[in-house]
């Protein structure tokens, strides 16, 4: 099994409903989303897929979310943007394009802070 990831960072804000303490009041991240794609066969130029097009799609997804009230992104109003719902909702935006170009599986991790993320993983064939 082969393996590409792309990563990029934004900030945005979110308040959480329910029992978060502090996090239930309007509060910020700086966010590190990384993107791994896996496959079993390498193409004929010797890569799973290529970066470039990965790093553009995924900075995408990032431009959509910079400095933005998650809770306000159409896709996410209405949730409670945990970096769960983030991740997924990330993953839905990806997965799409990614779909018969010989990837086996998708997995989205959403970094709130450097030591805790969620992540989001399905297969794409």
């Amino acid at each position: 099994m082969y393996e590409v990831c792309v990563a990029t960072s934004f900030e945005a804000a979110h308040r959480l409903v329910g029992d978060f303490g502090p996090a239930s009041r309007l509060h910020g991240h700086t966010y590190r989303l990384e993107v791994v794609v896996r496959g079993e066969r390498l193409r004929e130029d010797g890569t799973l897929y290529d970066i470039g097009a990965l790093q553009e799609a995924v900075d995408g997804i990032a431009a959509s979310l910079h400095y933005r009230n998650l809770d306000e992104v159409p896709g996410l109003s209405g949730a409670n943007t945990t970096a769960e719902v983030v991740a997924s909702h990330c993953w839905e935006s990806l997965a799409p394009g990614l779909r018969g170009r010989g990837l086996s599986s998708l997995t989205v991790r959403i970094w709130e802070n450097p030591d805790v993320y969620a992540a989001c993983e399905g297969a794409l064939e």
